[in-house]
Parts: C-alpha cells; structure tokens; sequence
C-alpha cells in the first residue's frame, strides 16, 4: 500500500477534515497549523492572525484508493479558493487558501490542477490558493481532532461545517468511505 500526504488549508480545519474523513482511501487527517513564525502555536494566538499560520489539515491517503488529484478535486470544490483570507464569515490570514505541498511531484500535481480550474473557468473570479512548500507544521490541540464528529449539534458545525459534509456527499458520492455511506 503506497501512502502520500498533503497538507491544505481551506478555511477553517473543522471543515476541510471532516470531510476527509469519509472520505475513501483516505487514512488520517489532522488539524494544525503551518506557514507562521511562531514556534508552537496556540489556537488562540494563531486566531489573532499575528502568527502567519494557516489552519491546516494533513491528509494521508492510500495511492492505491485515492490519487492526489481526487484529494485536490475535493479541495476546490468545498472551499472558495478566489476569496482571499477568507472563507464566509472566517476573515484573517489564518483562513486563506493554501496548498503546502510535500514534494516537487505535489507541487507539479496542484499547479496543473489549478491551470486546469482557471482555463476551464470553473470558478467566475481568479485562483488565489497559495502554492508553496510546507515549513513547520505544529498539530493543532486535542480538542480540535474529530471537532465536527465530537460536535455535530454545536452551532458553528450545523452553520458552516455540516453544509460543506453535504455538498461533499453529493458530489463526491463515488468516493465516500464504505463506513460513513450507510
């Protein structure tokens, strides 16, 4: 089993990683922050938007289930990448869009992915996802692991995350884990 992992910041975590989570050939997703200077940042000191850091997810995935480019298709499509610094009410640097790839062959993957969006014209308003290497990754604090699952009713999740969980089923109904299709 070949496995591969990339690091992407949509907006909120809670977002991106509960919707990993179902999703087939993905194997571990988890919260965090990068692309900051501050050493080992706190939740709290990264929502101010001073530390530089991105929310990010870390998606491990089997190759053999899921290809990098199923992973980035779902990316672009629960996330608004042309809105910059922002995703809905979420406004600040530590929301943007961001793919912080972990290899040349990653980087060549998104950026293809990303003329590929463009020239189709998917979305009506340019690309502003950042496209850079990943840097020091921190692991977010405990309580942010599994958020949606742990807070299905919380209002945010109802608000914001669960709408993204839909729109992920819909579309993406071929690639829901075999668990979380009942």
């Amino acid at each position: 089993m070949a496995k591969d992992t990339i690091t992407l910041g949509g907006g909120c975590f809670w977002c991106l990683e509960a919707v990993y989570l179902i999703m087939e050939g993905v194997e571990h997703v988890e919260s965090g922050y990068t692309g900051g200077t501050v050493a080992n940042p706190s939740y709290e000191q990264v929502c101010t938007g001073r530390t530089g850091h991105a929310e990010v997810v870390q998606v491990t995935f089997n190759t053999d289930v899921t290809s990098l480019d199923e992973i980035l298709a779902v990316f672009f499509t629960i996330h608004d990448p042309t809105s910059l610094n922002r995703q809905g009410a979420d406004v600040g640097t530590q929301y943007r869009s961001a793919i912080f790839h972990h290899s040349e062959a990653q980087r060549n993957a998104a950026q293809e992915t990303m003329d590929r969006i463009t020239a189709e014209g998917i979305w009506a308003k340019p690309l502003v996802t950042e496209l850079v290497p990943l840097g020091d990754y921190y692991k977010a604090e405990d309580y942010h692991q599994d958020y949606y699952a742990n807070h299905p009713y919380q209002g945010y999740c109802r608000a914001v995350v669960e709408p993204k969980v839909a729109k992920f089923r819909k579309q993406f109904a071929h690639k829901l884990a075999a668990v979380s299709a009942a």
